[in-house]
């Protein structure tokens, strides 16, 4: 975003905040914030003279959300609340929806797009966070640390060197070599460590760290592996009991990424049988909804297995800028239309234009939309003072600026518009 933008979008928002003027009437928007989300995402908007914000600590099953999401225009949430196409079905007020953490596969997007609701994450926000701990585990268990701690809260005294090692002149081997895997690539090297990784995209590396063509070829070689990839159908079990053999018998293994990629019936045995050294494991397959819930995996009770409850990006410095991140996209596409960072609506950051009323207008990609849309209006002696069209191959997002005392009128007419999914106006 440039100066310009930024110095007319603060001008915009003291204006605004002057005149008291919003799409809608501020104690009339109901927003709820699901999973504990940071205050600093409820206080953005009751900073900002939203009344209606409601924070719940965990999250909702289905028929929860259900109930509370009927009459909410934006929704909040983390990892653990799912919003289904059944819970989408039931959303007619929702506008937006904000995932506070890296992904957005507890969304289903498909039913988003079709519903018009903006998805927005932080992608960056917690990289830091969990790059440390992968260094701090790696430090862990390499120096074989759980069973001292174990020994030693038992009382027994066991000070040993055998098999405890310096993380510096090993090689750390990154498979995903994204925001989070290159954070991690330059806290290794400032340790000393050799980087080595493996992306299914080229990938331009940090420092010295050296690509690989293959999985195999680094698991070949790697002193510790740790898995920062999405979760996607070609992800899922990518680390199972065939590849787990090429790695080395003193090789740790940390999974910070996500539950699926690993078959963890898999890495029992491989570690129970000698043929790892030790693993971390942060996420798995399925997890508790709220805490106190019970939680099994198979990998409980081994001595050079450390477990946490996907606290990767659990600092409270991430969890601020998450809040900070994600609610700002929110604030913006309620009050702007700017869809920046949206996985489900195109792409927009809009220029502001002064003395008119904006109308944002979400619609199924086919041709002549757009020609109905100018048609219709210019029929109605409607002039449109600024236009904006950004597409992807499902929905169509056009957001119009057109004189103060049409708006009313040109807003119902773009509901007559073939196609169209939502319309809102803004100001």
């Amino acid at each position: 975003m440039d100066l310009g933008t930024i110095f007319a979008i603060l001008h915009y928002n003291f204006n605004m905040a002057e005149k008291k003027i919003t799409s809608y009437p501020k104690e009339k928007i109901n927003i709820l914030f699901l999973e504990n989300i940071s205050k600093t995402a409820t206080e953005r908007f009751t900073d900002s003279g939203y009344l209606s914000v409601k924070r719940i600590s965990g999250a909702l099953t289905e028929s929860e959300l259900i109930k509370e999401i009927k009459n909410v225009h934006l929704l909040g949430i983390r990892s653990k609340s799912k919003i289904t196409k059944n819970v989408l079905k039931n959303a007619n007020k929702l506008q937006a929806i904000g995932c506070f953490c890296i992904g957005t596969s507890q969304v289903d997007m498909e039913a988003a797009i079709e519903n018009g609701v903006a998805v927005f994450n932080a992608p960056y926000s917690n990289t830091r966070s969990v790059a440390e701990l992968v260094i701090a585990l790696s430090i862990m268990l390499i120096r074989k640390i759980p069973d001292k701690n174990k020994s030693a809260h038992e009382g027994i005294w066991m000070k040993d060197s055998t098999g405890s090692h310096e993380l510096r002149g090993k090689t750390l081997g990154i498979i995903g070599y994204g925001n989070i895997g290159s954070q991690v690539s330059v806290l290794a090297e400032s340790m000393g460590m050799k980087v080595i990784f493996y992306d299914t995209e080229t990938k331009m590396p940090l420092g010295n760290a050296e690509p690989k063509k293959s999985m195999k070829e680094l698991m070949k070689v790697a002193d510790i592996i740790t898995l920062h990839v999405p979760d996607l159908p070609s992800t899922r079990n990518m680390i199972n009991e065939s590849n787990l053999k090429y790695c080395k018998k003193t090789a740790i293994l940390i999974n910070y990424a996500r539950g699926k990629v690993v078959d963890l019936e898999a890495l029992k045995n491989a570690l129970v049988n000698n043929e790892l050294g030790g693993a971390a494991i942060d996420v798995f397959p399925e997890e508790p909804v709220k805490n106190g819930d019970k939680f099994t995996t198979p990998l409980q009770g081994l001595s050079n297995v450390i477990l946490t409850p996907h606290i990767g990006g659990s600092t409270e410095e991430a969890q601020h800028n998450i809040g900070e991140d994600v609610s700002n996209k929110l604030f913006n596409f309620l009050e702007m239309g700017i869809t920046t960072g949206s996985h489900s609506v195109p792409p927009l950051n809009l220029p502001l234009h002064e003395n008119t009323h904006r109308i944002l207008h979400i619609h199924k990609n086919v041709p002549g939309v757009l020609s109905q849309i100018n048609s219709l209006l210019s029929s109605h002696k409607i002039n449109i003072l600024g236009q904006y069209l950004k597409t992807n191959d499902e929905i169509g997002y056009v957001v119009l600026d057109v004189n103060k005392n049409l708006s009313k009128e040109a807003f119902e007419l773009l509901k007559e518009v073939n196609e169209t999914i939502k319309v809102r106006l803004l100001y």
